[in-house]
């Protein structure tokens, strides 16, 4: 069977197609195909694919979403990636989708009513969900009335404890919905059952840190398998300093510009979500590899958004071990935690009372699915290639042959 993937994150629309013939494999196997835009890049908005060593890619002259999502589709049957004689060779399609309340926390089949649901928690994820509505929208018009199914990212923190997931406000606003949701739970997931692989140890047994440091970033607590805490809340702006999102900041700031500076509501959104983060501190670009860019050319402004966005990851790991009682890894991934050995380096140093060193010289050359920590550390150090699109297409193996 072909199962097409959707991950639309807030800086990107990652997608692939996965070919499954038997049983599921224990690992995740290639793509036939792959296909990326990246909105997030400071050159201009880039969608390239890839099929086997077959590769396309084109600057975006368009800034309509769904313009370019069905070009990006359009690279399954036509030009040099093409493998597809006609997308109707597609068996279903599973979609990334970041909130899904309280209301999904499994794998569910898309519906007039969950599409519903999903554009009603738009509030309470701006960057995310209007995207998968897109990709929702260009399959239903590209291929009918093919199955397609949702896998929550809110999903696998469905279970952290109450006094975890309650705000401090009135108790009455709990029951409206107000409460702590987190994110990414897909990848926290998955790189938390491929640390148990990899340490060659069951995952109920493990406490694990898993740090998804992407455009957004979030860490989990996992113990027992399950995660028991997370930086992510209400909406993904809490937590972590992120690429565009301010992460934890004094409420009362957001009170202050609107009383002070009348700053409206959608206002205060835009420069929270979108115009914070690195990008705050920077001035020109949220993505981490142009601040380490700046960094080499003396920038004192991208030195100090890499400092912040350290401090803040290295409070983000000390409450995680304060709920965990104790650590056996620190699992990093997403493209920051993969792609960069000096935010891995900064993260480490001064955590050797937990545990955690490094061996430096596995740290540096792009270790994948690998432990970077020295052979005696106490805690192991992973860097985990982080599989959302494999999770997500099992999921849909699944629903098609439960």
């Amino acid at each position: 069977m072909k199962i097409l993937i959707l991950n639309a994150g807030s800086s990107t629309q990652k997608s692939c197609l996965y070919q499954i013939d038997g049983t599921l494999p224990e690992r995740p196997p290639e793509p036939l195909w792959e296909g990326t835009i990246d909105w997030g890049r400071s050159d201009g908005a880039q969608l390239s694919a890839k099929a086997g060593d077959r590769r396309y890619k084109i600057a975006l002259e368009t800034e309509s979403r769904s313009r370019a999502l069905s070009g990006l589709l359009d690279t399954l049957t036509r030009g040099e990636t093409a493998i597809l004689t006609d997308l109707a060779e597609i068996d279903i399609v599973g979609h990334r989708v970041v909130h899904g309340g309280t209301e999904y926390s499994q794998p569910t089949r898309i519906t007039p009513e969950v599409k519903a649901a999903i554009a009603k928690l738009i509030p309470l994820a701006p960057s995310h969900n209007p995207a998968h509505l897109e990709g929702i929208e260009a399959i239903e018009q590209a291929l009918g009335n093919i199955p397609q199914l949702a896998v929550f990212d809110t999903a696998f923190h469905s279970q952290i404890p109450l006094a975890a997931a309650t705000y401090p406000i009135p108790y009455d606003w709990l029951d409206k919905g107000i409460r702590r949701y987190g994110f990414h739970g897909i990848s926290h997931e998955y790189c938390a059952r491929r640390a148990a692989q990899m340490l060659n140890r069951p995952l109920e047994s493990l406490k694990l840190i898993t740090c998804h440091l992407g455009n957004g970033a979030s860490l989990a607590a996992v113990a027992d398998g399950k995660s028991i805490n997370t930086t992510m809340g209400f909406t993904p702006l809490e937590g972590l300093m992120m690429g565009t999102r301010c992460g934890s900041i004094d409420p009362a700031i957001g009170i202050y510009l609107m009383r002070e500076e009348k700053l409206s509501v959608d206002g205060l959104d835009r420069l929270l979500n979108r115009e914070s983060g690195l990008k705050g501190i920077l001035g020109t670009s949220g993505d981490m590899r142009d601040v380490l860019a700046e960094m080499e050319k003396g920038s004192d402004r991208a030195r100090l958004a890499f400092e912040m966005y350290i401090h803040r990851l290295k409070m983000g790991i000390g409450a995680m071990v304060a709920s965990l009682g104790g650590l056996d890894a620190l699992v990093f991934a997403a493209g920051v935690g993969e792609g960069s050995a000096a935010v891995r380096e900064a993260t480490c140093q001064g955590l050797e009372f937990l545990g955690i060193t490094l061996n430096g010289e596995k740290n540096r050359y792009d270790p994948i699915d690998a432990d970077i920590a020295p052979v005696d550390a106490k805690v192991r150090v992973l860097v985990v290639h982080t599989q959302e699109d494999w999770a997500i297409a099992e999921a849909c193996y699944r629903y098609v042959h439960q």
